[in-house]
């Protein structure tokens, strides 16, 4: 009798026992559900530290140095102020950032072509310093390997007008050159801002058929496609900016830029940068 009872306490105790442990269970489970815990971290791991690129935005830099090269365009031919584009730029950048902005140098040379620059940045070892000092680096190139001061493209008989044909046989040549241009600015200084300065059409007005406009087009499409390739190199369009009342912008000898057409390249290089 006493085996007996004591069986059935032992299967009751047991089922007791049972029964609490499913509920707890249940009740544990609901509580995830409804609660859910984060994934507690069971392996120590060392947190990986990724290698952040050297910030390269003028508004990280304590101050701001340019060096610009290139043709009559960064030499600032017809601005009469004798600041062209470059000046420009670094007065409105101090503006803009409230900092102290240097020009470093500014190696350009009226006339140049791009086999001039590439022969430059080769012969003066003090460009590459520069270069390499450089926060931001303004370049002009190849309006002169296509216009040539007008050599081919203006016949002399105003009843030809401009023929764009003899600018188009000279591109392939010079957008390799204007390549290795690039390549070489961006080898000596990779996280410097390059600036390229967009071809525009000085002889707008005296083409008719707009056809150099379309060649100019051309040109640019094919600038941006190479610098492209850097992270911190960009075209700055500019053709637009000469596009209508071409004269109000332009010097006197009918192709550069006076004071107030470089103002509006200088605006321009400023809203890419800034």
């Amino acid at each position: 009798m006493l085996s007996t009872r004591f069986l059935w306490r032992t299967v009751g105790l047991a089922a007791l026992l049972s029964t609490l442990l499913c509920v707890f269970g249940f009740a544990y489970a609901i509580n995830q559900i409804i609660f859910p815990k984060k994934a507690e971290q069971t392996e120590a791991a060392a947190p990986q530290e990724t290698a952040k690129p050297k910030d390269s935005s003028l508004a990280a830099k304590d101050k701001i140095q340019i060096v610009a090269l290139g043709d009559s365009l960064s030499a600032g031919t017809g601005d009469l102020s004798g600041r062209g584009y470059v000046g420009q730029t670094k007065e409105k950048l101090e503006k803009q950032f409230g900092k102290p902005v240097f020009i470093l140098n500014n190696f350009a040379i009226p006339g140049f072509k791009t086999s001039d620059v590439l022969k430059d940045m080769a012969a003066k070892k003090d460009m590459g310093t520069a270069i390499g000092q450089a926060d931001l680096v303004l370049l002009t190139a190849g309006g002169n390997d296509l216009f040539e001061g007008g050599q081919g493209i203006f016949t002399g008989q105003s009843d030809e007008g401009f023929n764009p044909k003899a600018a188009l046989e000279r591109m392939p040549e010079a957008l390799k050159r204007l390549e290795q241009i690039f390549d070489s600015i961006a080898k000596q200084n990779p996280n410097a801002i390059i600036c390229y300065v967009g071809l525009y059409h000085p002889f707008l007005d005296l083409d008719e058929k707009r056809e150099g406009s379309l060649l100019i087009q051309k040109w640019n499409q094919a600038a941006f496609e190479i610098t492209n390739k850097y992270p911190h190199m960009v075209v700055v369009p500019t053709a637009d900016l000469f596009e209508l009342n071409l004269n109000k912008y332009l010097y006197t000898d009918h192709f550069h830029p006076n004071q107030d057409g470089y103002e509006r390249i200088a605006d321009r290089i400023v809203q890419v940068v800034k």
